[in-house]
């Protein structure tokens, strides 16, 4: 294939400048960056003019798709006329004023105050900052300890990264930092026990769950966090029944319940919020992604009103919340969030992802007979794909990631971006794919399966 001299500068300058997010900075400099030149709809081309469905949506969160002009022209005329201002100290601007109204109104009821910050790692942060100072003044000043799990995936900050249970985001970075357990990862096909049901299983994780409540003590205990569905891990949807459970344990040792939607969020499980797809009613709620597309950096947490009513009154005893980014609610991009969920709601695009999930899931499970796939699962329209060595045992390769990373070349021979968690080939298109586009995706996904099997094979991986 020919390769441009501007795409091999381009390559150089990259590999002489740049460390990448979630990269192995010595397989970068030897193999060079793939550089995505333009989008449109639900594909993009790299400088060497190849196209690719983007079949994570970016990073799990282009919902209208690439190059929606709409959202460009909205994001120039705020622009031009108010291109950036703050929140702090009581100013204000339309922007994000009527972004806060519109969260409020699209949430479940309950969550009554919006915060604004960059990103769902910022956000996360944030929540662990307003848990604090929330339980301070409320004179508990032992309620600080966090819950997560095992796998969940929560955002790289200090505080954010420590609610995060994958190992490559601990290792040398001295995390956690803060106090979280990390409780059993609820995935039935890797964590559940040799003939115990789906049931069982969310009955002994609920079971587990107040275990620790109780050995660490509830009077510890600030927060449960957790993804209605695991995405960044593997995208594993919670068993049956364990959502009700673990909601239930917080209401009865007052500990607050937070739903990380910044994947779930929108749509994207064919509900507007996972939370409502699995049946529980958080305290706290952190958003992103799929608000703006990911055309700016934006992020939001939306609490209740009781937690906004200790919040305000300790503000008025310290005189300030001292708490805040520069960029926070910032005027071009809550704008152009404001005209990407105007967008969503035009175009029906969380009812399209409803009315798609059989298709869709349907199609991921008939790949999942195939010889390497050890489990096909996922919800609306977001799913995995997890290769093993052994079927009928579930054995993964050894090392794990090595099979996958195989599996991602041979995806971008065949046209198609995903996103490989170790061997768990995950697939979160664009909201805007319709049944075509769902089949190309499929068909795309089956000949990578092929390429890679062959592959394995002819390495003797085992």
């Amino acid at each position: 294939m020919f390769v441009s001299p501007l795409s091999n500068s381009l390559a150089a300058a990259d590999i002489a400048s740049t460390l990448h997010p979630n990269t192995n900075a010595r397989l970068h400099e030897k193999n060079g960056p793939v550089i995505i030149e333009r989008g449109d709809g639900i594909r993009v081309w790299d400088t060497n003019g190849k196209d690719y469905i983007e079949g994570l949506a970016g990073l799990w969160s282009v919902a209208v798709g690439f190059s929606e002009k709409r959202l460009a022209d909205v994001a120039y005329q705020q622009m031009l006329k108010l291109p950036y201002y703050h929140t702090f100290a009581s100013k204000a601007h339309e922007p994000s004023i009527r972004l806060a109204e519109k969260l409020i109104e699209m949430t479940p009821a309950g969550l009554d105050r919006v915060f604004f910050t960059n990103s769902g790692s910022e956000a996360n942060d944030t929540i662990v900052k307003l848990v604090w100072y929330y339980n301070n003044a409320r004179g508990l000043p032992k309620k600080k300890k966090f819950l997560a799990r095992n796998k969940g995936y929560h955002g790289i900050t200090v505080a954010s990264g420590s609610l995060t249970g994958l190992p490559v985001n601990h290792k040398d970075f001295d995390l956690p930092a803060i106090p979280v357990r990390h409780l059993t990862c609820p995935h039935h096909y890797r964590f559940g026990l040799p003939g115990e049901s789906e049931a069982e299983f969310a009955a002994r994780l609920v079971a587990e769950a107040e275990a620790v409540f109780l050995e660490e003590g509830p009077d510890t205990i600030a927060a449960f966090i957790g993804e209605p569905l695991m995405a960044a891990g593997g995208v594993m949807p919670p068993p049956e029944g364990y959502w009700q459970g673990i909601e239930a344990l917080c209401r009865r040792y007052d500990i607050l319940l937070v739903s990380d939607e910044v994947i779930c969020g929108f749509g994207r499980l064919g509900t507007p919020f996972g939370c409502q797809k699995y049946g529980f009613k958080p305290d706290i709620m952190t958003v992103s992604k799929q608000i703006v597309s990911s055309y700016m950096p934006l992020a939001a947490l939306l609490f209740s009103d009781e937690i906004y009513q200790v919040v305000a009154d300790n503000t008025n005893k310290l005189n300030s919340f001292g708490h805040g980014f520069t960029a926070s609610g910032h005027p071009v991009a809550t704008a152009v969030a404001l005209e990407n969920l105007a967008i969503m709601e035009e175009r029906d695009l969380m009812g399209n992802a409803a009315r798609l999930e059989a298709t869709f899931q349907s199609g991921l499970r008939r790949l999942g007979a195939h010889p390497l796939v050890g489990e096909a699962r996922g919800a609306g329209l977001i799913g995995a794909l997890e290769l093993v060595a052994d079927k009928a045992t579930k054995r993964p390769f050894d090392p794990i990631g090595r099979v996958g990373a195989i599996a991602t070349e041979e995806g971008h021979a065949a046209g198609l971006i995903f996103r490989a968690i170790g061997d768990q080939l995950a697939l979160c298109p664009p909201l805007i794919v319709n049944e075509a586009d769902i089949a190309e995706i499929l068909a795309r996904m089956e000949t990578t399966l092929e390429r890679t099997a062959a592959r394995v094979a002819a390495e003797g991986i085992a």
